[in-house]
């Protein structure tokens, strides 16, 4: 099995204002994924709005997440940046407090040239104190780690895998092929509702959003299909699709984080304050939320 698999959640980061984090919040929001049985977190992702967030506050972030997970299972640290020197220093920090791995996405703003890409990689993993999952999210870095570039990576004993959340199957598919050459990587799926198709093209598992909210349901739903269980499966699986439609509440490309945040505040586990620019959902997107909770048999707390 892979070193990296199952449900790693791409873990939110709870605020309180600007700059500010919910150390309550973080503090129950981890104990919930954890109760729920995740393999794993992922922290400073999208889902984490990593790009909004100081420095400072990143810091701060890894070390309460790995101060209070105490090495009961592995912390992924986003290091995604577009300066090179400040994702070293973050991977550094992450090392120092006691992380497993980093992620890379492309640098974004300017789009690089693959010839471009392929040179940043291998200049960072000379430098890196962890090991590296690349982080394939297309939809915001304009850039795509391509399959010929990945398997010219593959040479790279630092890197341990791809998480993929470009929704491309036949993408996904090319990339779990590259286990020919590299057994040891780990390839993870991003959107949730194809985590079981993900994972019959050969997939580890899923980086999935939703498991903030419900870490039982998707852990559940990989231990089916890993199980080949395909009765069981198809019903979590429904569930999980019914619960995608949160992200068809509200209309900007923040409404998938959003929605996230706003059902953490109705299970109240931490506040749903954003980042800025971004505003949280306003009472009618709430009030959206909470019905779709309540359909799946999830209590909510108004108010």
């Amino acid at each position: 099995m892979s070193k990296f698999h199952g449900i790693i959640p791409p873990l939110v980061t709870p605020l309180l204002g600007n700059d500010q984090l919910d150390h309550a919040g973080l503090e129950r929001l981890l104990e919930h994924v954890i109760e729920g049985g995740v393999h794993g977190l992922f922290i400073l992702g999208s889902t984490g709005e990593a790009p909004s967030l100081s420095y400072r506050l990143r810091r701060e972030v890894i070390d309460a997440v790995c101060r209070q997970t105490a090495g009961r299972f592995p912390v992924l640290v986003g290091v995604t940046d577009t300066a090179f020197i400040e994702s070293i220093a973050l991977a550094q920090h992450a090392a120092d407090a006691g992380a497993a791995a980093v992620v890379l996405s492309t640098p974004y703003y300017f789009p690089a040239g693959q010839t471009e890409l392929s040179s940043y990689v291998r200049n960072i993993v000379a430098e890196l104190p962890l090991p590296l999952m690349l982080y394939n999210m297309p939809a915001l870095t304009k850039v795509w780690f391509e399959i010929e570039t990945l398997e010219k990576l593959s040479d790279l004993e630092g890197i341990v895998g791809l998480k993929d959340s470009s929704g491309d199957l036949d993408y996904f598919g090319k990339a779990t092929g590259l286990k020919r050459l590299r057994p040891d990587w780990s390839v993870l799926i991003g959107p949730e509702a194809l985590l079981p198709e993900a994972m019959q093209l050969g997939g580890d598992g899923g980086v999935n959003g939703g498991a903030n909210v419900l870490p039982r349901l998707f852990v559940e739903c990989y231990e089916a299909i890993v199980a080949g269980d395909s009765v069981k499966q198809a019903e979590l699986h429904r569930r999980i699709v019914e619960f995608q439609r949160i992200y068809e509440v509200g209309k900007y490309a923040s409404k998938y984080i959003k929605a996230t945040k706003c059902c953490l505040s109705l299970l109240k586990i931490c506040d749903d304050c954003m980042a800025q620019p971004f505003h949280k959902f306003h009472a009618p997107e709430r009030e959206k939320i909470a019905k779709i909770l309540q359909e799946l048999d999830i209590p909510v707390v108004q108010g």
